[in-house]
């Protein structure tokens, strides 16, 4: 923990090039339509980060209809009310709606709503004819999805299959227990098809908003990693070249400008609102200062030594397989530790900077000790699955409450 204090400047780098990275994704729009009382607040705090719905601004756009948005997330949700009042009132919520929709298409892609999540109560047992009317307006203008909330029992799968043999133009009807359900002490229903919700919106969603979207959600975190190792295997292959170009030891701080490029972009791929403190613990886990220079210098005198048949550096010289062993093991440890704290975030949990940086440290030597070629490495991060439950039983690396 003693360094942290002059790892800020390469904190503060890392967190502007993680906003900038966020900024540079093209936000994703979700209209959300359905009944007051139907549970759109509690389905979006569920599939979304930081209680979206709670926390996020949310301004009215028109009578009926208001935007929920939150600096840092690149999603905009439309929330629309007024659905269960009189004919009248029905009438001008549709209006509203679709002249939404329509000044959408009218500027831009990043404009422009992408899906619609109707959300019908399940406990309803029945779909209304005003609301079936609705769906097959919406469904000519946008991707929709029938959302059944509050889904318990066999009435909820009769409504999914009723609605799904009407044949509507529509992409899936899905039911889903946002959160967990008590019944009685001893007997509660868990939270359910919000994986599913969020699989299917990934096929609906244009190319240029998977990212957007990726960083919003919490639903499936295994997915943020693999995207992350994803990105990480390309980046590495790119920044080092085929050949793996050596870097002199004098140069050695043009690895920094690399690796914080590439914890940013990570960062920035699993959307984890982490403070300055907790970003600095991972830093200083590595052996990192506030200057350039010598955090080069220093990153790679120590760490040099725990790969494995590499021994000292020769004729001044980094080699580019080296610098690409070290670069992949500090991806695949950061990874590793940005699943753990994005599922322990979710959760409401935070992590404990002592423990937090400790576990970075161990992952991040572990990996070096491994010694793997380059290209075993690559293939690791290729791969769909960590041993996050390993590292869950051997760390809690949480505050106590």
């Amino acid at each position: 923990m003693k360094n942290i204090e002059k790892n800020f400047t390469i904190v503060e780098d890392i967190i502007n090039k993680t906003e900038t990275e966020i900024k540079k994704m093209k936000p994703v729009n979700i209209l959300l339509v359905g009944k007051t009382g139907v549970g759109k607040s509690t389905l979006i705090n569920q599939v979304f980060r930081e209680n979206l719905a709670k926390t996020g601004i949310g301004r009215p756009i028109t009578k009926h209809l208001r935007r929920i948005s939150k600096e840092g997330i690149p999603i905009v949700l439309y929330d629309t009310r007024g659905l269960e009042l009189n004919l009248e009132v029905q009438k001008e919520v549709q209006k509203e709606i679709f002249s939404t929709i329509a000044e959408g298409k009218q500027k831009n892609n990043e404009e422009k709503i992408h899906l619609v999540y109707y959300c019908i109560n399940a406990n309803s047992s029945r779909i209304e004819p005003l609301e079936l009317e609705l769906i097959k307006k919406l469904s000519e203008e946008v991707p929709v999805l029938v959302i059944l909330t509050q889904s318990i029992g066999e009435p909820a799968k009769e409504l999914k299959t009723y609605i799904e043999n009407l044949n509507l133009n529509i992409y899936g009807v899905i039911n889903v227990m946002a959160k967990e359900f008590s019944i009685s002490e001893e007997l509660s229903i868990p939270a359910f098809g919000l994986k599913e919700l969020i699989e299917q919106s990934f096929e609906i969603i244009p190319e240029e908003q998977k990212k957007a979207f990726n960083n919003a959600q919490q639903v499936d975190i295994d997915r943020k990693a693999k995207s992350a190792r994803s990105w990480a295997t390309k980046y590495i292959a790119t920044s080092f070249g085929i050949g793996f170009v050596p870097i002199p030891f004098s140069d050695a701080s043009v690895l920094v400008p690399m690796q914080v490029t590439l914890l940013a972009h990570i960062t920035a791929i699993f959307g984890i609102s982490m403070d300055k403190a907790t970003i600095a613990s991972l830093v200083a886990a590595i052996g990192g200062t506030g200057g350039a220079t010598y955090a080069g210098k220093y990153i790679v005198s120590n760490v040099i030594k725990l790969i494995p048949g590499v021994g000292t550096i020769v004729g001044g010289l980094i080699s580019g397989t080296t610098a690409s062993i070290m670069t992949t093991a500090l991806a695949l440890s950061y990874i590793e530790v940005m699943t753990i704290i994005a599922k322990g975030e979710k959760e409401g949990k935070y992590p404990d900077l002592k423990n937090i940086e400790k576990l970075m440290r161990d992952k991040f030597e572990e990996r070096l000790k491994k010694g793997k070629s380059v290209s075993s490495n690559s293939e690791e991060l290729s791969e769909n699955n960590l041993e996050q439950q390993k590292t869950k039983k051997k760390w809690w690396p949480w505050k106590k409450k």
